[in-house]
């Protein structure tokens, strides 16, 4: 068996292409949708994305805007950057890259974005939303992974997915996602993580596997039932080199699975743009 490519490239040229649509109704009443980015420090990989996500907004056509603060910024400093932000009505939703240096509250920050410009959808009143089924900016993440299932057609509904990671930003955003009573979702849900004694003994009951744990190679092929989809979305890096949560021996077992590169990656960033497009509707309304 040779695993079905999850090819998360074409799938966010395809969401890009279908906000040009939108992109185009805004302009038509005056409004530009326009994303914000805050860096503190000079973290490389972090860099390089938020570079990925200002191309892309000028691939569209939309406005970004960028703040880069020095690795010593003090909390004041990120406030301020926030509550500029949050008052400036050409900067429709926002984020601020993590991680953050080790002196400041990412937390504390995150609280003080208005819920409405939360590009990542993050902040405690959408993760609230998004446990009650309302209507809320999701996480970027989260959302692309259902619109990687969706559109290979991989059935979620009744089907046993397994998330190995808990964090914010996949793992409980994403385990939420795929319960609530609507389509593409209604699964059953486990979430696991690397503190879980016997690991494989979780992951080999999985018709939908999800790799979210940031730890390389820890899913290999004798932990993933045949046929099932596998998604890895934690990544790490080795220097400059990312590095995936999946072994490449998966793709023997696996029924789909998506790549270390140009698979869950391009849809975040898709999913971010479509997030500030939403955002830019909502207040043009």
């Amino acid at each position: 068996m040779s695993a079905v490519n999850l090819d998360g490239e074409r799938l966010a040229g395809e969401i890009r292409e279908q906000l040009r649509g939108r992109i185009d109704a805004l302009a038509r009443r005056g409004v530009t949708p326009g994303l914000g980015t805050v860096l503190v420090g000079d973290d490389g990989p972090s860099a390089n994305y938020v570079a990925m996500k200002h191309r892309d907004c000028t691939e569209l056509g939309m406005e970004s805007r960028h703040v880069h603060l020095p690795a010593d910024a003090t909390q004041a400093d990120v406030d301020g950057v926030v509550d500029r932000f949050n008052a400036d009505d050409a900067v429709h939703a926002y984020l601020m890259q993590y991680p953050f240096p080790g002196h400041l509250d990412y937390e504390a920050a995150l609280l003080r974005v208005h819920p409405a410009k939360d590009v990542d959808g993050l902040h405690p009143v959408n993760l609230g939303k998004l446990v009650q089924g309302i209507e809320a900016p999701l996480a970027c993440t989260p959302a692309g992974i259902q619109y990687m299932l969706e559109a290979y057609d991989i059935p979620i509904k009744g089907a046993h997915v397994v998330i190995v990671g808990r964090g914010l930003t996949i793992g409980r955003p994403l385990a939420n996602l795929l319960t609530l009573k609507r389509p593409g979702a209604n699964a059953a849900v486990t979430v696991v993580h690397t503190g879980v004694a016997d690991l494989a003994t979780h992951t080999r009951r999985a018709d939908i596997l999800i790799a979210a744990a940031g730890s390389p190679g820890l899913i290999t092929a004798d932990m993933v039932k045949p046929g099932a989809a596998v998604v890895a979305a934690g990544v790490s890096f080795s220097g400059r080199r990312l590095q995936s949560d999946v072994d490449d021996g998966v793709a023997e077992v696996a029924g789909w699975l998506s790549p270390r590169i140009g698979g869950v990656g391009p849809m975040t960033r898709a999913m971010l743009l479509r997030n500030t497009v939403a955002a830019a509707e909502g207040a043009a309304n």
